[in-house]
């Protein structure tokens, strides 16, 4: 009984995670990037993987220098890699892990981008695409599909064809928008 409370009850750091992006959505990077690290040292370094993931996904959008970003879509992938479906069951709204990988990897390939690492941008965007059978058919899965598109147009020296404006985070060459939509935890 007790397991099954613990279970359906809220998970604060996770809370806590969401209102820290609703911070940087609302314009605040600096502060945002600072109780992302405050929240960090909480979690620490063998936290709870889901926790480390989740943070660390969005960590990345905060930082200024694409090394950095680079360093924490890097650790997200390694905490995502310790998940276990079992341990995503007691989460209302976070997706299987197999649907994290889509996201995770073209992530990494803009990173890889941004730092003039094309052929390791194309190992990841080739992950991206090999996992994008876990996406929904929704917004956010639409979304990731269309960014990976867009990143295999430009490394194939198109880039963006049909105008739209790109969701995901900036910085990438000239400008452009080069990494998915980032699911709100």
């Amino acid at each position: 009984m007790a397991e099954r409370q613990e279970q359906a009850a809220p998970d604060a750091v996770m809370t806590r995670i969401g209102q820290v992006v609703m911070l940087h959505h609302g314009g605040d990077r600096e502060e945002a990037r600072d109780r992302f690290l405050r929240l960090w040292a909480e979690i620490g370094e063998e936290g709870d993987p889901l926790h480390r993931c989740t943070l660390a996904h969005y960590m990345a959008d905060t930082q200024d220098d694409p090394a950095d970003e680079l360093a924490w879509d890097l650790r997200a992938l390694s905490a995502a890699q310790e998940l276990a479906d079992e341990r995503l069951a007691g989460h209302d709204g976070v997706l299987a892990v197999r649907a994290f990988y889509p996201s995770l990897h073209l992530n990494l390939a803009a990173d890889y981008v941004k730092l003039g690492r094309c052929e390791a941008a194309r190992v990841h965007l080739h992950r991206a695409r090999g996992a994008v059978g876990a996406l929904g058919d929704d917004g956010y899965g639409d979304g990731v599909r269309a960014a990976i598109g867009r990143l295999e147009r430009r490394l194939a020296g198109e880039g963006p064809t049909d105008g739209a404006p790109e969701p995901g985070p900036l910085d990438g060459p000239g400008g452009g928008r080069l990494g998915p939509p980032r699911r709100r935890p």
